[in-house]
């Protein structure tokens, strides 16, 4: 007979996956992966290129490079393919990569990391974790013009590159048969929830906090140009 809780279980993580936020990470995540490919392809165009002209100029200068001399050419081609492909594949963000980050650079980072510990999460707790993700989607932009030393570039900073992933990876240190027992109080499947459930507030909060700052400034630049050109005016 099957266990009603892995039952319940898979019907969760398969709403998960046709969730609307699931869906547009997932879109978001092969999107990069083919302006990646499309960057390698364009790339190996551009070497394999170079290394016909090159082998043009050598029969031109030099003389004809002969049947050795076209294999050679065949092989240059091929390795620096291969050499282009690889090098084109983003390394996976690490918790160390994450505290080195800079700052504009870091929602982006944290999410992709994030993507990586879904899979070992709880249902709800992936739930929350591509909310988390649309969030960090949304507050990516706001830090383009953040001057990083600024107390609220040190709390985005502070959230996102250590203490999410302490949050995950002390969660991860708890053996699986135990995460859902509630035997020593709250079961770390809950805490887990409840504290990604605070990240997720946090980060809305940071968000408006910050578009509150750019409303400032736009309003006091508005001011400052109506004041400006209505007294150019008036002289």
């Amino acid at each position: 007979m099957p266990d009603p809780h892995r039952v319940v279980a898979d019907a969760e993580a398969l709403l998960q996956r046709v969730s609307p936020e699931g869906r547009r990470l997932a879109q978001r995540q092969r999107e990069r992966r083919n302006r990646a490919l499309i960057r390698a392809f364009l790339r190996v165009i551009a070497a394999v290129g170079a290394i016909l002209v090159a082998a043009v100029a050598w029969g031109v200068v030099i003389g004809p490079i002969g049947q050795m001399g076209f294999l050679a050419v065949l092989v240059a081609m091929a390795i620096a393919a291969g050499v282009i492909f690889a090098m084109s594949h983003e390394p996976e963000e690490t918790v160390q990569s994450l505290a080195a980050s800079d700052i504009t650079l870091l929602p982006q980072k944290t999410e992709a990391w994030l993507q990586r510990q879904r899979p070992a999460l709880p249902a709800p707790a992936q739930r929350l974790a591509d909310g988390i993700g649309l969030k960090l989607e949304a507050l990516a932009p706001q830090l383009v013009n953040l001057d990083p030393r600024e107390p609220a570039a040190a709390e985005v900073r502070k959230l996102l590159a250590t203490e999410l992933p302490e949050l995950i990876e002390g969660y991860a240190r708890v053996p699986a048969g135990l995460r859902s027992d509630s035997r020593n109080g709250i079961a770390p499947d809950k805490q887990l929830v409840e504290a990604l459930g605070v990240v997720d507030s946090e980060l809305a909060r940071m968000s408006a906090d910050l578009a509150t700052g750019d409303l400032q400034k736009l309003a006091t630049q508005g001011r400052y140009l109506e004041l400006k050109y209505k007294d150019d005016q008036g002289i």
